[in-house]
């Protein structure tokens, strides 16, 4: 058989001067196809004798390799250069504002979380921010709940195993409320403390109220002085500038939550019928938040003396403000991420929440 080099060395040539994926696949044909050049030399194997056979496969074999390896690496060039080409003819000046009628939209869940901030920002809180993955004792220990809490049971927690234990006690959890983040605030800071925790947050529940992740906000207050009637006049003061309602009437309900003593649940007077819910008319209440005075056992897990400080805590879902405050019926269309949905209830990017402009900005709701 002849000398194979010279074979190699024009195909390689070839692919090496194919300016696109359609002219080397043609100099893929010409060298592999059923009549190329490699395959006939292949054909004529069976005429050889045994020996020569052998020797003429092995190069071949080198041959064919070569050239296939030199196809594939033509072939990923070219494919980048067309991809970066396209890339430049497609490139789009994000600083260009869009077309109104493609704009995008706020969520709902991020306009509740710039309002909420905006009013008790005004307050003199600050925003703190903790793990989403958390060790049980910020997410339950350290909150007064005991190992044979209900809360803690598999069924409504998230559970995620410690590779280095084999040990339950020490598994970690998808934190079930942004409550460990008030624990290291008060490991980390000394009072006097004002802050409020939003964010996301885990539990094993879904229906037209609850979703596997939503959303909260906690607030947190220590000091040596602060009272209950602190609390409620807080509190009241931040329902009325979010529902932008004078006049909104409130109650507090005695309760039970292990990490405050004592506890209650706060109402806003409403209406509501099969039809409708009005807040701040009417007769009937509406549950939105529970709060009260931080348990002594929670100040002592948080490294505070419980017989020096006291203060208070509270806690309220950012999906439910959103769907009591802009008329959502299911909070599961908040993730089903429809861009309907997103359009009509979603605000536009520069309506900003804030005390001296307004909060919602009617103007700003996109229906």
């Amino acid at each position: 058989m002849e000398n194979l080099q010279d074979l190699q060395n024009e195909i390689l040539t070839a692919v090496a001067s194919a300016s696109d994926l359609k002219k080397l696949d043609e100099v893929r044909v010409a060298a592999m196809g059923k009549k190329g050049s490699i395959t006939e030399k292949m054909k004529s194997l069976g005429s050889l004798p045994l020996e020569e056979k052998i020797a003429a496969g092995k190069e071949l074999n080198l041959l064919k390799t070569a050239v296939e390896k030199a196809i594939e690496e033509r072939k990923t060039y070219l494919e980048t250069e067309e991809l970066n080409r396209r890339l430049a003819r497609e490139s789009i000046d994000v600083t260009l504002p869009a077309r109104p009628e493609i704009q995008g939209r706020i969520h709902p869940v991020s306009k509740i979380y710039e309002e909420v901030v905006a009013i008790f920002g005004q307050m003199g809180f600050e925003v703190a921010e903790g793990p989403d993955i958390e060790d049980q004792f910020h997410n339950f220990n350290a909150l007064n709940m005991p190992a044979d809490h209900p809360a803690r049971q598999m069924q409504d927690t998230f559970y995620i195993p410690n590779p280095d234990s084999d040990n339950f006690d020490d598994s970690f959890v998808v934190r079930t409320h942004t409550s460990p983040v008030q624990i290291r605030t008060m490991e980390n800071k000394k009072p006097p403390i004002r802050v409020i925790a939003p964010g996301r947050t885990y539990r094993s529940d879904y229906d037209a109220t609850h979703t596997p992740m939503f959303h909260q906000v906690e607030g947190l207050v220590i000091d040596k002085t602060t009272t209950m009637a602190h609390l409620k006049g807080c509190l009241y003061d931040f329902v009325r500038a979010f529902f932008e309602i004078d006049d909104i009437k409130v109650r507090y309900r005695p309760s039970y939550f292990p990490f405050t003593e004592p506890s209650a649940e706060m109402d806003i007077g409403c209406r509501k019928n099969k039809d409708e819910l009005k807040i701040g008319e009417g007769d009937d209440w509406l549950e939105i938040l529970g709060c009260g005075m931080v348990h002594p056992k929670v100040l002592a897990a948080g490294g505070l003396d419980p017989d020096e400080y006291q203060g208070f805590a509270f806690g309220m879902g950012i999906d439910r403000l959103a769907m009591l405050k802009y008329g959502i019926p299911d909070l599961r269309t908040f993730f089903e991420s429809d861009l309907r949905w997103l359009k009509h209830y979603g605000f536009v990017p520069l309506d900003e929440s804030s005390m001296t402009g307004g909060l919602s900005n009617n103007g700003g709701l996109a229906r």
